[in-house]
């Protein structure tokens, strides 16, 4: 796009399908009926739910999900309200206010799950034989699966009221801090979405000045990201302690209904494959840029005379959903969708919320997409990964609010699965031997990001967390401890300088959601080798795709790949996948 050529006009999000306005009588409405019904629902049910017959128990989940889904629809349009203008403080009050309000409405609630819990394993299992009940058993086993790890109820409830003065609060002022931030780089100063996104520009200077920018900004704040991952770091630990959690990584495990052995297994053969993987990429990489090594802001660097051109939004948009039509139209119908209801934010702005994401919203409404796009060829690869999410939450609807959302661990399959998707139909359509080259290039190095990458950053929480035990850790442990696991997971042709010490406080995930990461190289490990199968017995594989992603949070890991034949407590599993990506660096040694 040239200077005399106008902007794009990208979507924007309409999000008066929950909400014609933060202010409105529908919102008003809803948290006056939430707290209403919450009220009554304790007095009813509190200390009674032993004895209640089978049906009875069914019904008073069912009035427990009504009551949920109403709060959680009032929180979902605070939360995107607030991701698109964080730096607004009106939005910020809302927002917080919203927060406190639903806070207060579903303490009434805490008491339900832990009761259920205490009922033992047979009397569930005779009340299970009720038809109203029967229909929540995977919610039942998914909610008991906590009962190990819970405390008495008035400490859960403190816990519970406590969030919005402590971990959300927290969470809240790392954003607010990002958001404010400003990049000096090329004479102006630029957002965080903005700076990061230039770690990919054609032209190498840029890049530098990019990469230094970034790294100086966040060193110059670089105490007070550090004061809120220690924070953080501690208040887990005391909640993991007095709850019985083992390790500080077992808590997410338990909430992604994964064992640790399983997750500790993908570490493990993630980590085994560094040498094969990353490093062997990274020198291949370097000898194309005719250097014995990288600079770490060449990195992510387009490969030297290809054309980066920009993608406009159409374009991306066509390429996407013809990629998953090619699959199944059943899948594009439902991704088109997104397109034409607004579903969708794009354009980079200052205030929003950096990076991507879908959120789901309820079962009652839909699922909004945000994202930063401009134009480059990861962008269109995000557009693919985020709508794999929303078709997976739409198709998941069905199973009700309890039980639509999936964990962590399969939320990731759809949303890789559309990317893979996507970068075939890309690869297929593509005939100029440089720009397939580029294409798979740019593949490899999005697998790296997600598996690599993302297994990267979970070695260095288990790190941080585990040494915070011992007592808070300085700006310069925490930057010496993310030195040393990417010099480890990079490998010996990626050269650093001293401000990449201070990149550890741009990832969001290490504060909203620890231990998260591991999901990406889960998920994408998941779907190389479910791919594997697609393209060996293509035949009735399609449907199967979307009655797995129809089941939502209904079945766990086993049960979900079992059609396929596949089977992730097994070791070798995670080779699989990790071969699909040694397979395309050996492709791209080939062409050599």
């Amino acid at each position: 796009m040239d200077g005399n050529t106008a902007p794009e006009a990208l979507p924007e999000w309409d999000l008066t399908d929950l909400y014609p306005a933060p202010d409105s009588k529908e919102l008003k409405a809803d948290l006056d009926e939430a707290e209403a019904a919450a009220t009554r629902f304790r007095e009813e049910y509190a200390g009674k739910l032993e004895g209640l017959s089978g049906a009875a128990l069914g019904r008073a989940i069912a009035e427990y999900e009504r009551i949920d889904e109403l709060i959680s629809r009032v929180m979902s349009y605070a939360q995107l309200v607030y991701a698109r203008d964080m730096a607004n403080p009106n939005v910020g009050r809302f927002y917080q206010g919203a927060q406190e309000r639903g806070t207060d409405i579903s303490a009434a609630l805490i008491f339900f799950t832990l009761e259920l819990n205490r009922i033992s394993d047979a009397e569930v299992e005779k009340k299970l034989d009720a038809g109203e009940l029967a229909r929540y058993r995977p919610w039942l086993r998914d909610v008991r699966a906590l009962r190990d790890y819970q405390l008495d109820d008035e400490i859960e409830r403190l816990l519970h009221e406590k969030r919005v003065a402590g971990r959300s609060a927290w969470n809240r002022l790392f954003d607010e801090t990002v958001d404010g931030l400003r990049f000096p780089i090329g004479g102006k100063d630029l957002t965080s979405s903005e700076a990061l996104h230039l770690l990919s520009d054609s032209k190498p200077e840029v890049r530098k000045e990019a990469a230094k920018a970034v790294g100086n900004v966040f060193g110059n704040n670089i105490r007070t990201f550090a004061l809120i991952t220690n924070t953080l770091a501690k208040d887990k630990e005391i909640e993991d302690r007095w709850r019985g959690f083992e390790k500080p990584i077992s808590s997410r495990n338990v909430a992604n209904l994964v064992e640790d052995e399983v997750v500790d297994a993908l570490i493990s053969a993630v980590k085994a494959s560094y040498p094969r993987l990353s490093h062997a990429y990274y020198v291949l990489k370097a000898k194309w840029f005719g250097q014995d090594a990288l600079d770490y802001w060449d990195r992510n660097a387009p490969l030297p005379d290809v054309d980066d051109r920009r993608i406009p939004w159409a374009e991306a948009e066509t390429t996407v959903l013809d990629a998953y039509g090619r699959f199944s139209g059943d899948l594009a119908a439902v991704g088109q969708k997104f397109f034409e209801g607004g579903w969708i934010d794009a354009p980079v702005k200052p205030g929003k919320s950096p990076g991507a994401f879908a959120h789901p919203t309820v079962p009652s409404a839909h699922p909004y997409l945000l994202l930063n796009y401009q134009g480059k060829t990861r962008d269109v690869m995000t557009l693919a990964h985020e709508l794999g999410h929303g078709v997976h939450q739409v198709l998941a609807a069905g199973q009700g609010h309890l039980m639509a959302d999936t964990p962590l661990t399969l939320a990731e399959t759809a949303s890789v699965f559309g990317e893979m998707l996507t970068f075939r139909a890309m690869l297929d359509a593509e005939t100029d031997p440089a720009k397939r080259k580029a294409l798979l290039a740019g593949k490899v190095e999005d697998m790296l990001n997600t598996v690599v990458r993302q297994v990267a950053f979970c070695v260095f929480e288990r790190r941080v967390h585990a040494e915070r035990r011992t007592g808070e850790l300085t700006p310069e442990a925490i930057g010496g401890i993310w030195m040393d696991v990417q010099a480890e997971s990079l490998g010996p042709a990626i050269r650093f300088e001293d401000e990449y010490r201070h990149y550890w406080a741009y990832i969001p995930h290490f504060i909203h959601s620890p231990f998260y990461v591991y999901a990406y190289a889960f998920g994408d490990c998941l779907v190389n080798s479910l791919y594997a199968v697609y393209e060996q017995a293509q035949d009735g594989f399609a449907e199967k795709y979307l009655d797995m992603l129809r089941a939502g949070g209904s079945k766990r890991h086993k049960e979900l790949l079992a059609p396929f034949g596949l089977d992730a407590s097994d070791p070798a599993f995670w080779n699989k996948g990790l071969g699909v990506i040694a397979g395309f660096i050996e492709e791209l040694e080939a062409l050599e």
